[in-house]
């Protein structure tokens, strides 16, 4: 197998700010038509306390830490949030709601070429997206490649870095083993398990038939 590139830390600080963004669009208009507005200013104003400036003249790796902190905070509290205003119940419309916003936000010319290939060589158009896979969930956490063929790929996650942040099992049950299968599958048609015991965790990407 080729070694996996390595991603610059002013990419991962570029994705994280990107997600971050994909918050701030996502969850007031989903808590605007579920609640009101006012429901959208006390989120916005929860965000605020917990998010802090980046300075300009940080490194990227400091940059991508206060920013991955940033992320953090952001996806913990607006999932507290809306467990504690609309239950159990509005979570799971949440999940349904991130993972169409997913959908939306991916449909590039990445996506046309990958379906293209797929109707030619379903192996070939599976292991280019297991590589794309791989080098974009670095900024997630720490990880290594220990199988990338055209039936599999598979993660080892050592010590889950959202995890090292309390309070944060909502953005690992939700935002990793929930939204992003349910994502992928739909746009990608391929399947995404975890098998994770307390920070450990391996995630298997295998094709839809």
């Amino acid at each position: 197998m080729d070694e996996i590139i390595e991603m610059p830390y002013w990419k991962k600080f570029d994705i994280v700010e990107r997600n971050i963004y994909f918050y701030w669009c996502v969850a007031p208009e989903f808590i605007r038509q579920h609640l009101d507005e006012d429901a959208v200013v006390d989120l916005r104003r929860l965000w605020r306390a917990g998010t802090k400036w980046i300075p300009e003249t940080a490194s990227h790796e400091d940059k991508y830490e206060r920013a991955y902190k940033n992320w953090i905070w952001m996806a913990k509290s607006t999932l507290d949030f809306i467990q504690e205003r609309l239950g159990d119940a509005g979570v799971e419309l949440f999940e349904r709601a991130e993972a169409d916003a997913l959908e939306k936000w991916n449909r590039d010319l990445a996506t046309l070429m990958l379906n293209m290939i797929r109707s030619i060589s379903p192996g070939a158009a599976f292991e280019m997206f297991a590589r794309e896979m791989a080098f974009y969930l670095q900024w997630l956490t720490p990880f290594t490649v220990t199988e990338l063929s055209r039936e599999q790929f598979i993660g080892d996650i050592t010590r889950c870095k959202i995890l090292d942040y309390p309070g944060t099992q909502s953005v690992c049950r939700i935002g990793c083993q929930a939204v992003t299968p349910l994502w992928i599958a739909e746009q990608y048609k391929v399947r995404m398990c975890f098998a994770r015991k307390d920070h450990h965790c391996i995630w298997t990407i295998t094709p839809l038939n």
